[in-house]
């Protein structure tokens, strides 16, 4: 959630006031409504029609981006409008209250219950899960359960030790936010080279008897590629047999964990490690509902620590909890057990491949152009990740990007983290609905700006990020 301040000026926004709504638009009490002049940043003194008040808010909504065109984000923009429409039956239904609203809460359990059967839970009804407002919540309670877990082993010795969690430094913002937030220290391994994700042996090397886990990612965000999770296992097997230290490792699955098991059935990455003691995943990115709703599961009860689960019994019934949230909508759970029955494991696989193979036939029309070079193809994740060709010295990929959003499209330019700060990237991100016909327009429009771009006198995008510039 992005932290607001008030308005600089106080007539508004900027010192910007909203003007009154005009008669065409069908006001109820079109004279009543057309001498008001409500404020943008208090409370107005009086009421407005509700057909002038939407038409003053849709007007204004307007003025956003076609999310259709945002290749910079994950998350899902079409459902069916069935999935809409089950939505809005269910959108007043507190999630929470599973008394009184037992058939949302069955939905739910059987979400858990396929995701569970979906990534090889050893014993599926042994497996525990639940909901969340998306992934990054359910990272959240991962790392809880591998801090609680990690107490408890150390015991009497844990208040005066400081926990440590390993992961890439290429992770998503929400791990930085589990540390800062639980006070867990971060061990990030850095890039090198050109490999832009987690090392195995790096990993293993920074663990200690105070790790509480190691992070692996399944579709990183900066370029689409899936991190050794298989590897990392073996590192830390090796580890444990130097050592005796039995680090378990969580898979950050928020991307990858509904592409790989139906597009790379055959790699291992999931519970069938023994290692892996927990996955999250966002399903309203390639899980494709819209946002937010996101799940989070543990092998087995002994994974997930009795003390974090809460039993409330004032909504009725007594009712286990484990979430950082209380009160959020059914909608979105109604909405994955409609996408999980509606497609099954063929139509995911369907569904998924169509994007795949227009983030790889994109990925080759790029590279086809000259000016550009991969770094990944687009064959994991649907997404990837290319920059300028060494040659290019007129423009860089801030130009692009900017050049790009005059005709619509949304692709993010960004730095890489430590130790490749020195490399800049664009990203593409081919989802459900961003169709064949789609990715050869935006080649197109792309092609049109080359020649432009290449006749600067030298890059023009001013205050360039020196860090970081995109978490999604």
């Amino acid at each position: 959630m992005a932290v607001h301040h008030g308005p600089a000026d106080p007539r508004g926004r900027g010192g910007r006031t909203v003007a009154p709504a005009s008669p065409l638009h069908g006001a109820a009490n079109p004279a009543a409504d057309m001498e008001a002049v409500p404020p943008v940043d208090r409370l107005p003194d009086g009421m407005l029609s509700p057909e002038t008040t939407y038409q003053l808010v849709r007007d204004e909504l307007m003025l956003d981006g076609n999310a259709r065109q945002n290749l910079a984000t994950f998350v899902t923009t079409w459902m069916e409008p069935q999935a809409d429409a089950l939505m809005a039956a269910c959108r007043a239904k507190n999630m929470i209250d599973k008394d009184e609203y037992p058939r949302t809460a069955e939905l739910e359990r059987r979400c858990v219950a396929m995701l569970a059967d979906l990534w090889h839970a050893p014993e599926p009804h042994r497996a525990v899960g639940c909901s969340t407002t998306g992934s990054s919540e359910a990272c959240m309670l991962a790392g809880m359960a591998l801090k609680r877990r990690w107490a408890s082993r150390r015991g009497d010795r844990a208040p005066t030790a400081r926990p440590n969690l390993v992961m890439g430094v290429n992770v998503q913002v929400c791990w930085e936010k589990f540390c800062d937030f639980w006070e867990v220290e971060a061990r990030q391994v850095p890039m090198e080279g050109e490999r832009f994700h987690l090392d195995p042996q790096a990993a293993a090397e920074l663990c200690d008897e105070n790790t509480i886990g190691v992070v692996a990612v399944l579709g990183s965000t900066f370029d689409g590629s899936y991190e050794p999770v298989a590897e990392v296992c073996a590192a830390l097997d090796a580890l444990q047999e130097r050592t005796g230290l039995d680090v378990p490792v969580h898979v950050d699955g928020a991307s990858g964990a509904m592409v790989a098991p139906f597009l790379d059935p055959d790699l291992v990455w999931d519970f069938r490690l023994e290692r892996v003691v927990s996955i999250n995943t966002s399903g309203h990115k390639y899980g494709l509902v819209y946002p937010g709703v996101g799940w989070a599961l543990w092998r087995e009860e002994r994974c997930l620590p009795e003390s974090l689960v809460f039993r409330v019994n004032y909504l009725g019934g007594q009712m286990p909890t484990f979430a950082l949230n209380f009160s959020r909508p059914g909608a979105q759970v109604a909405a994955q057990y409609y996408t999980f029955l509606r497609l099954g494991r063929e139509g995911f696989r369907t569904v998924q491949q169509a994007s795949r193979d227009v983030a790889r036939q994109l990925a080759t029309g790029i590279e086809g152009l000259a000016d550009f070079r991969l770094l990944t193809r687009g064959d994991e994740l649907p997404a990837f990740a290319f920059t300028t060709a060494p040659g290019v010295t007129a423009y860089d990929v801030f130009d692009v990007s900017r050049r790009l959003r005059e005709h619509g499209w949304l692709v993010p330019a960004y730095t890489f983290p430590a130790h490749r700060e020195d490399l800049s990237v664009l990203r593409i991100v081919c989802r459900n609905g961003f169709s064949a016909d789609l990715a050869a327009i935006l080649l197109e429009d792309l092609g049109r700006l080359v020649p432009e771009l290449r006749r600067q006198p030298h890059p023009l995008v001013e205050d360039k990020p020196r860090e970081t510039g995109f978490h999604h």
